[in-house]
């Protein structure tokens, strides 16, 4: 199945050295070769590069590895193709708007006999069962609330929606508004938070590594999710089953109990 990586933090901040160790897993030290894709939240636009063909050897993934896009809420995700053919509509993250606000949306798992029934708000342009459930979960929050609502109420839509597609399947996800960061994990999700004191962190999948103390101030926090360890010496923690977790400035907030 794909992985994901998400970012969220207190303030703008770059993912080179996670995403260079993420995209090996495209080809390298993993097999999810079926395309990749991040977008970065940049005020109220988002930045998106989408590539059908794996992340290790992409031309545009180098350009994201050596360019440092600063966002406080990034999702990036690697693809190993279950429904869909492998092409760039059905590339993740995908992206649509709520509120007036971009909401951006990847997934990691399969969802077999899903084919909900859409009123029509939001539809899938591509072929996958990730992008029909990002509609559908788009509609629920749409006719729940007419404007947006706080964090907390928007997380318990997100909850019984997964409590629903998870009978279906495997679904772990991410999705941002830019404001914060959703989680929900089924079966394998881990994060880890980098704050004062920064120590160095050395990648699993490249010979790379970073002593954060040099590029971050003692108020940075940041969060860090994905789908397996991206670092061989630091602490990652396991999600809870079942649960969605929201990170808002670099930490978890308003869990769903």
């Amino acid at each position: 199945m794909c992985q994901l990586l998400g970012m969220n933090c207190n303030v703008p901040t770059d993912i080179c050295f996670s995403f260079k160790g993420f995209c090996e897993r495209g080809g390298v030290t993993d097999e999810h070769k079926d395309g990749w894709g991040i977008t970065f939240f940049e005020g109220k636009g988002c930045r998106s590069f989408l590539d059908p063909h794996p992340s290790a050897s992409s031309v545009i993934s180098s350009l994201v590895k050596s360019y440092p896009i600063k966002s406080c809420n990034v999702i990036a995700h690697i693809r190993k193709a279950t429904l869909g053919e492998v092409n760039l509509e059905n590339t993740h993250p995908f992206t649509r708007e709520l509120w007036g606000q971009y909401w951006v949306f990847a997934h990691n798992g399969d969802l077999k006999g899903f084919h909900p029934t859409l009123a029509g708000d939001y539809l899938p342009v591509g072929a996958t069962d990730s992008e029909q459930a990002f509609c559908l979960i788009l509609e629920r929050l749409r006719r729940s609330f007419e404007t947006k609502p706080a964090a907390g109420a928007i997380a318990a839509v997100l909850q019984e929606a997964a409590d629903e597609i998870s009978g279906h399947g495997t679904f772990n996800f991410l999705l941002s508004n830019g404001e914060c960061m959703f989680a929900h994990c089924t079966t394998k999700l881990s994060y880890l938070v980098r704050q004062h004191p920064f120590s160095t962190a050395r990648l699993k999948d490249k010979d790379i590594e970073l002593d954060f103390s040099e590029v971050t101030t003692p108020d940075d926090r940041v969060a860090v999710i994905a789908t397996e360890p991206l670092t061989t010496n630091e602490t990652w923690i396991g999600f809870p089953k079942g649960r969605v977790l929201v990170f808002r400035d670099g930490h978890i907030a308003d869990p769903v109990n």
